[in-house]
């Protein structure tokens, strides 16, 4: 009997399916942060403007925006861990590419690891949906979203370190041995966990871009799309611009921005299983996902009016509210493009992926041409956070009319 067979509530909680996935995201999303993490070494190393770096992380989601929406053909045929194993391979790929250590090898690097890391979640979400009671999924996809912002904490703590005593090459190659040991670990169970795939079954063909197509079905996609872009986007504004800010603005000086940037992370990490918990208990995850773009709206409304008159306090406590809701939305909203999704599950995961990677390439560089246009943070996160408050309305309006 397969685990697609089992009736939901028979099954217990997935925890090695749930490990194996948060491990895979955790991994390739740590390769793809230590880049930011060493930026001023590698840029110093390769004689390029530090700024010129990021752009590492712009091809990565950028090229994952296509992955995202072409990696369901690729599930069903080979399975969730084979797509699982290829983002590994891919991020082998990069870390190898990279450590060769020139410009061209880099941007080679981000590319390799774009053209699967927009499969993870689509992947993901596919193992682990069938194998979980309907209870506790939220609880489930949000605890595998937390090894997003794990992976870029590990970049910093592990990638800085390494960097400093070795070089970032070295750092770089450090990294390939939990990625393999992974990569081999997975194909143990890959013939349980992958008895549902379809080998017949075309990678390309007319439905291909199907995900793209669920868009003028159903206007509750609609809906969930635009918060999916919107507060992915608010999320990467608050993360890149949030020290700049302190230190221009509110008067703190680079340390303690850094600890209101480690806050915001930390309430994101923290907050993500409790909203998952909130979302199988007490409010559906629309609503929730609703409540959250309100709450963003006022953190960035309040953000935008930080000056040196602030408490730091107050300062820090408005961070971590952004980043309990910025950051922490993401199981929840992967939870709700599933069920939305349905038996197109995979599909619409992979839709509500690429929209997310569009709201990272995209908002926060209208958020910058905003800020350097005015001259002031508080039109760019006044307008952000309206948006963020619009798509909420919509959610709860949709919500209401069910």
């Amino acid at each position: 009997m397969t685990a697609s067979s089992v009736q939901p509530d028979a099954l217990r909680f997935p925890v090695w399916p749930l490990v194996a996935t948060l491990a895979t995201q955790c991994l390739a999303t740590m390769a793809a942060f230590s880049f930011p993490a060493a930026a001023p070494e590698i840029a110093r190393d390769l004689q390029v403007p530090g700024t010129l770096v990021g752009f590492f992380i712009s091809m990565v989601y950028g090229v994952g925006i296509v992955s995202a929406l072409l990696s369901p053909g690729f599930i069903h045929r080979f399975g969730a861990v084979r797509v699982c194993q290829i983002v590994l391979l891919a991020t082998l790929a990069m870390l190898l590419a990279c450590a060769m250590g020139s410009v061209m090898s880099v941007a080679i690097g981000a590319a390799l690891l774009g053209l699967a890391y927009g499969a993870t979640a689509p992947a993901s979400t596919h193992l682990l949906v069938p194998r979980t009671p309907p209870r506790v999924m939220n609880l489930v996809l949000s605890i595998r979203q937390i090894g997003v912002p794990l992976g870029g904490v590990l970049a910093g703590l592990v990638m800085v370190p390494l960097t400093v005593r070795f070089g970032w090459r070295t750092a770089l190659l450090c990294q390939t041995v939990p990625v393999l040991a992974l990569l081999l670990l997975i194909q143990i169970p890959r013939s349980r966990w992958d008895s549902d795939r379809d080998p017949s079954r075309k990678v390309w063909r007319a439905g291909s871009l199907a995900p793209v197509q669920m868009l003028r079905e159903s206007v509750a996609i609609r809906r969930l799309a635009l918060a999916s872009f919107i507060y992915t986007g608010m999320q990467l504004c608050f993360i890149s611009f949030m020290t700049v800010h302190l230190t221009s603005q509110a008067g703190f000086d680079l340390i303690r921005a850094g600890q209101a940037l480690a806050a915001y992370q930390i309430a994101g990490v923290i907050s993500r299983p409790i909203w998952g918990w909130l979302a199988d208990n007490v409010l559906a995850a629309r609503q929730l996902l609703a409540l959250q773009g309100v709450i963003m709206c006022a953190t960035a409304m309040a953000a935008g009016q930080f000056d040196a008159h602030w408490a730091p306090l107050l300062v820090v406590a408005v961070c971590s509210a952004a980043g309990a809701t910025a950051s922490g939305f993401t199981g929840i909203a992967y939870a709700e493009w599933a069920r939305l999704g349905g038996a197109r599950r995979t599909e619409a995961t992979g839709l509500g992926t690429s929209l997310m990677f569009a709201g990272v390439m995209l908002l926060p560089s209208a958020f910058s041409i905003a800020v350097t246009a005015f001259a002031d943070y508080g039109v760019a996160y006044g307008v952000i956070g309206a948006l963020s408050a619009i798509s909420g309305v919509l959610l709860w309006r949709g919500e209401r009319a069910r």
